[in-house]
Parts: structure tokens; sequence; C-alpha cells
């Protein structure tokens, strides 16, 4: 199921940044050894249901940030949730790290810790439990999360996959 995904553009949206990862690197050479620093970042517009995150790399920690932010620009997503939760459970999978989402009532909050948090916090959805399977590695686990969001479907859209009407679903 190859989609074509269009391009997102960033100038319009009210983005929110949150760091959720800072790495210090270090590469050994001939010299002695060579310091960096490694930044994950996610993004996004809670009005506007949009998500993204990208990492940078760079000598110092501010310049790492706003590499991710210049990353994560580009690759934002739309994402489908209903005013106070997500439409169904899902469960998103990258590497060994599994995110399982599940809808929740209205003013149980965000249940999620970390990386996930960062995301949905970022993506606007205002109540959802969330359970961290497997590998607890920030960069995968910020992937498998966007994973998960990206499958959540439409009421009208899995009716018109389906070729049913909306109200026999």
């Amino acid at each position: 199921m190859a989609t074509t995904v269009k391009r997102i553009d960033p100038a319009t949206l009210n983005l929110k940044e949150q760091v959720v990862a800072i790495n210090r690197v270090t590469k050994v050479v001939k010299g002695g050894k060579n310091l960096s620093f490694s930044a994950l970042v996610v993004i996004g517009d809670p009005q506007a249901k949009v998500v993204g995150y990208g990492v940078g790399k760079a000598k110092e920690v501010p310049s790492a940030i706003r590499k991710g932010i210049e990353a994560a620009k580009k690759g934002l997503r739309k994402i489908h949730v209903l005013e106070t939760t997500i439409p169904h459970q899902v469960l998103g999978v990258f590497a060994a790290s599994h995110v399982l989402l599940k809808p929740a009532k209205a003013g149980t909050g965000v249940i999620a810790g970390g990386a996930v948090r960062a995301v949905l916090t970022a993506c606007g959805v205002p109540n959802v439990l969330t359970k961290s399977i497997g590998r607890r590695n920030p960069h995968n686990v910020v992937k498998a999360t966007i994973v998960a969001l990206e499958m959540l479907r439409d009421k009208n859209v899995v009716a018109e996959m389906r070729g049913v009407s909306i109200d026999k679903l």
C-alpha cells in the first residue's frame, strides 16, 4: 500500500518543539577524541494534528537541536484523531520497539512516558493510554509511535475501503 505523502508547509503551522534525547558522541581518531552531540527532536502542531521528528548532530548542543528541528520540519505528517482521543487501538512496531496506543475516556490525559509522551503531546492527542513494549531506545520508540499514529484510520476511509456505508461499520 504505497501512498504518496504530500509535503506539509511548516511556515503555516504553529509548531512546538520538544527535545527527546541528547547524546554525547565521541569519535576516536589518531589525534585523540572528537566530541560531538546528537539531538532527537519532536515537533508538532496540536491544533492541526501534525507531527514530525528529526535528528541533528553538531559540535555544540544548541546547533544540534537546531539541525534536529530543521530535519523534523521536512518530515511532518498529518494524523487522524478524534476530538478527545484516537479512533481505535493500534500497535506500532519499529525494529525491536513496540508501542501500543489505546483510546481513553475524556479526562484521562496522556498516560505515557518519555519519547511516547513527547510525540503524543506534539500531535495534540488529549486522552490516550500507551504501553511501550520491547526495547526502550528513544529513537526507535519515537519511530514506532509515529508508525502507530500513521496506522490510525478515519471511519470514512475504512467504509470506503470496505465498500460499505458508514452506518454499517
